[in-house]
């Protein structure tokens, strides 16, 4: 009886120590990224829905609103995340470039306000007075919207492009390829996709893998 305890409590304390083990060699994993939703979203060629959302001016906005737009830059976004903050300067220079060529770029914050205070409505206006957006930062309370186009990360991109009364994607992906550095630049996706398509060519670059914080869901 003496014996088999002491088998009994070997390989106890086996499993035990091997569960350690275990655990210390797996690494801890982003929680936003095991409740984040599975990218379902449009994908190239959908024609997307319109959506009204609220701007920072308290108005509800919708792509219908823009009349004489050719297209848009849709750009997911977020006050905490500092990939947004790294891209801000160059998501207000596509705006000033693209606006009177027909592509407005529009942002949306989809996070969680109660997980991320600083994505709150009332930062958000802040934020986009003190950099002085020209363009739409419209809040996805329900994220309904954010979930419809897939997105996955702040910032993230869509460009779309009229045709035949729909509203087609064209683009989805990084804005560019330096997340961090905009010195170190040298492929600028959501600008060769929309100089593409205003002169009617295809867009040769048409996915990419978006860099940046996770959006934040409600559970």
């Amino acid at each position: 009886m003496k014996k088999q305890f002491l088998i009994f409590g070997a390989v106890f304390l086996s499993s035990i120590f091997g569960a350690t083990q275990m655990a210390m060699a797996t690494p801890l994993t982003d929680l936003s990224e095991i409740t984040a939703p599975a990218p379902t979203g449009y994908a190239l060629g959908d024609a997307v829905s319109d959506f009204k959302l609220k701007n920072i001016d308290g108005k509800m906005m919708s792509l219908a609103d823009f009349k004489s737009a050719k297209g848009f830059i849709i750009v997911f976004s977020s006050n905490h995340c500092p990939f947004s903050k790294s891209y801000e300067d160059r998501v207000i220079a596509l705006d000033r470039k693209y606006v009177s060529q027909g592509f407005p770029v529009i942002t949306i914050n989809p996070n969680d306000p109660d997980a991320y205070e600083e994505d709150s409505f009332a930062n958000m206006q802040v934020r986009a007075k003190e950099k002085g957006y020209p363009f739409p930062y419209l809040t996805d309370d329900t994220q309904v919207v954010s979930k419809a186009f897939g997105a996955m990360r702040t910032p993230q991109a869509y460009v779309l492009k009229k045709e035949g009364g729909k509203i087609i994607v064209s683009y989805i992906g990084a804005i560019d390829d330096n997340a961090q550095d905009p010195s170190g630049v040298t492929k600028r996706y959501v600008e060769d996709a929309v100089n593409n398509l205003l002169v009617g060519k295809p867009v040769v670059t048409t996915s990419t893998k978006a860099v940046g914080c996770a959006i934040k869901w409600k559970s």
